[in-house]
């Protein structure tokens, strides 16, 4: 069977590498100059439609408000060198503030607007951008959080008496002959900064610079699309999707309201949706919900989900209701800017994320630093062939991950005889019970495959005598009753192994703790277990 992309193994370096895609546009254009010119090219077509606000923009409108809002950017004198904020939730003109700042070769810094204030301070304070674009529901928390800064603050919706608003720097008039700023520092110069999950502590700011593949994965997509994905501008998928929408002119849904798994199908059969991008933790949610079986999700052909791992049983449900070939589980992160793999043959390896995409390459390492072959366990390294910045303003957190243009994920996985790629675990999370190695995942997938469980959250509490003994925190869907002693019950008969039980006991919540973008977090979890067991851990 061909598989797609085309992957060659050196069999010498221990190296995959896959075949770089003939590039659609011209090199030396910037990721901005490229939705420039696409824009310009298509004027009529609808560019986005928002569900919540009920406002519909052509191309022609959303390059008119872009350009306006890159104008009054350039009146205030930024330059390449600032920082523009954003905390914003997908209203209508966010966009345009994206692409403002793609047009004037500015970075983005974007936050979750459930941050609370110290994180918002010290982030801020690390990249000091010139403007923020936020919501008014956060305006006096972020004006509080920058108070050492000087900031001009654009509120985006509910704006409050007297604070500068969307509409009014929209009425700025745009700048005659206007054109993209060309970049400084070519494809290696910051298109964004993103924050990672901060689940060990302050999150860092990662620079996504303009390097050509953060389309990788993308390139499928044509005018004929339309794209709907419920994250905020904060995560990369949202990025990944605005870009993305820009470059290959497809149509995009957005809603300011957070992610609900009956909306999410309400939005993707009446727009008639074609591309999704969602977390495990969303698609647990959607497969769990009671609309799903009825929903028609015939106009799907790209349902894209990474992230994190997602169970087994959660991956049947959804290929039971979707079609053949339109499951893509991927791989990526804000490290890069871009998907890393994209599994186009799901049907035939299942649970993998696809062979490395066009231009990178990928090696496997054990504990020693050596390179591993075909299905050898050890961590994953990426190479997208081109350079990252890194995290901004922090070199030696950079030169802990980074080093020869590879960066260690810190993930635990293994590559098959074929080049794709399977994502085993977090190398952080992985459990020893006596002398018996496990990873959280052993039990998750056992756990969801009960009738009443949405997601399980499993992780170790360690004890001298015994090492880390497994917990587990598990959701479970609306009106279902469902006790500790039937999950312990179910694991005692289920797992493969005897050592495999959860022996710290488990926890039954409505849902699980999640970090601001939405993501499971283990973290926070096992605190609120420790905290609700009465728990007293013992020093290792």
């Amino acid at each position: 069977m061909s598989f797609q992309p085309r992957t060659n193994y050196d069999v010498v370096d221990k190296i995959w590498s896959s075949e770089k895609e003939e590039p659609q546009f011209e090199e030396d254009l910037s990721i901005g100059e490229i939705i420039f010119q696409e824009m310009v090219r298509d004027p009529k077509s609808v560019a986005q439609i928002s569900d919540s606000e009920k406002t519909i923009l052509l191309r022609e409108d959303l390059l008119n408000n872009a350009v306006r809002i890159a104008t009054f950017m350039r009146k205030l004198g930024l330059t390449q060198t600032d920082i523009v904020g954003v905390i914003a939730r997908n209203t209508t003109h966010v966009a345009a503030v994206a692409y403002a700042c793609f047009f004037n070769g500015i970075a983005m810094h974007t936050l979750n607007s459930a941050y609370l204030p110290e994180i918002i301070e010290k982030l801020f304070l690390n990249t000091k951008p010139r403007i923020i674009f936020c919501d008014g529901d956060e305006y006096e928390k972020i004006r509080s959080a920058t108070a050492k800064l000087n900031v001009k603050i654009v509120t985006m919706r509910n704006h409050p008496a007297g604070v500068l608003s969307i509409q009014e720097v929209l009425k700025t008039p745009a700048e005659e002959g206007f054109k993209p700023t060309p970049l400084n520092q070519g494809s290696t110069h910051p298109l964004a900064i993103l924050s990672t999950s901060g689940t060990t502590g302050t999150p860092k700011a990662v620079i996504v610079s303009n390097c050509r593949t953060i389309l990788s994965g993308f390139t499928k997509l044509t005018t004929s699309d339309i794209q709907y994905v419920s994250s905020s501008l904060d995560w990369a998928s949202s990025l990944w999707t605005v870009v993305s929408s820009g470059v290959f002119s497809t149509k995009r849904i957005v809603s300011d309201e957070p992610f609900d798994p009956s909306e999410t199908l309400r939005i993707i059969e009446e727009y008639e949706v074609t591309y999704v991008l969602q977390s495990p933790a969303q698609v647990a949610a959607i497969v769990s919900c009671l609309d799903f079986e009825k929903a028609n999700l015939e106009s799907l052909r790209y349902y894209y989900f990474g992230g994190g791992r997602c169970t087994a049983e959660v991956q049947k449900r959804l290929r039971q209701k979707l079609g053949k070939d339109i499951i893509q589980f991927c791989y990526g992160a804000s490290e890069l800017g871009s998907l890393y793999c994209v599994n186009w043959h799901y049907d035939v390896k299942p649970n993998s994320v696809g062979r490395p995409s066009p231009g990178y390459k990928v090696k496997i390492l054990n504990d020693k630093g050596d390179k591993l072959g075909p299905n050898e366990e050890g961590e994953v390294l990426i190479n997208n062939g081109s350079f990252w910045p890194g995290y901004y303003g922090n070199p030696e957190a950079t030169k802990g991950v980074y080093k020869d243009h590879w960066y260690q994920t810190g993930d635990l996985g293994y590559v098959d005889v074929d080049g794709f790629v399977y994502i085993v675990e977090r190398k952080k999370d992985l459990l020893k019970y006596h002398s018996n190695k496990y990873y959280p995942h052993d039990l998750e997938e056992l756990i969801s495959q009960m009738p009443g469980v949405v997601e399980a959250c499993v992780f170790g509490i360690w004890n001298a005598e015994n090492g880390d003994e497994a917990a587990a925190i598990i959701a479970k869907k609306p009106n279902v009753q469902l006790s500790e002693k039937d999950v312990k019950d179910f694991v005692d008969q289920h797992a493969s192994t005897k050592f495999l039980r959860l022996h710290a006991g488990c926890l039954i919540v409505n849902d699980l703790k999640r970090s601001p973008n939405g993501k499971t977090n283990r973290a926070a979890n096992k605190e609120y277990f420790i905290r609700q067991k009465g728990i007293k851990i013992q020093k290792q």
